[in-house]
């Protein structure tokens, strides 16, 4: 990606860095040794100042559509969040991956195992438009149980053992477990949701033989990348924003997703 001028259209994430650390350089700028919020004076705003803001935004080459601008809004946060979860879990090809969550997080995980080559992707969904969605965006199968019920459905998909690689994109205890005991032995659980009081019994993990890797998204790892394929066309993760409010209905945009009317809400100033 070329350096950013005026008048660029820009990209960024939730966090800010430096892109130059060596934490950057691993590719986990989420944990930049100079990480802060990508917009701590508010970025659901008419106008804000990013920090660090060289190596926290890419500058989008040519003039997005409109539609593309939706993509690449998802690219900031959701898609580039889906996208280190399916990284994480280590999907690819000839992999079966499942994925617990059919939030947007979750159905661009669905996406981005399919970009990544999975060859079965399990999406765990109980609502009829999150599962279209999810087909749309590659998923093979529907498994509409949850907790032990959706561990034995998962484990009878796969011949008893398990999906080689599991999205976890809820955060709760509940879909932690769910997550770690639908993966066969040697497989690896991608987490992304945002931990809300998860423990995880040492003695069940230590005999699980299962890999965990997750957290914080280091989304301006995957953006240069992800820009590529929204503005080429290979993808559409705008669909996610399913309801547009004006800026001043955020209050009412975060109440539809908190009672699942909306999938993601998109705000315009």
């Amino acid at each position: 990606m070329r350096d950013i001028k005026v008048g660029d259209f820009v990209v960024g994430s939730f966090f800010a860095s430096d892109n130059t650390c060596e934490i950057c350089k691993a590719g986990y700028q989420s944990h930049c040794v100079h990480a802060q919020p990508g917009a701590a004076t508010g970025s659901q705003s008419e106008y804000c100042r990013i920090p660090l803001a060289d190596g926290t935004l890419v500058a989008v080459e040519g003039d997005p559509s409109p539609e593309q601008i939706k993509s690449l809004l998802a690219a900031s946060d959701v898609l580039g969040t889906g996208w280190f979860a399916a990284v994480a879990a280590e999907a690819g090809p000839g992999k079966t991956v499942a994925v617990v969550g059919d939030g947007a997080v979750g159905l661009l995980g669905i996406l981005a195992a399919k970009q990544l080559g999975a060859e079965r992707i399990i999406a765990m969904s109980r609502h009829a438009d999150r599962q279209a969605m999810a087909r749309g965006f590659g998923a093979t199968d529907i498994v509409e149980e949850r907790g032990d019920e959706g561990v034995a459905r998962i484990k009878e998909l796969t011949d008893g053992l398990g999906a080689h690689s599991t999205i976890e994109a809820v955060g709760t205890q509940e879909s932690m477990i769910q997550s770690l005991r639908a993966t066969r032995a040697g497989g690896h659980v991608g987490y992304v949701g945002v931990s809300h009081e998860v423990e995880l019994p040492g003695l069940e993990l230590f005999f699980s033989g299962v890999h965990l890797h997750g957290g914080p998204a280091p989304v301006r790892h995957f953006l240069p990348h992800l820009i590529g394929l929204i503005m080429s066309g290979e993808v559409d993760p705008g669909k996610v924003f399913d309801l547009t409010l004006p800026l001043e209905q955020a209050a009412e945009g975060y109440a539809a997703m908190d009672e699942r009317r909306a999938i993601k809400v998109l705000l315009r100033p």
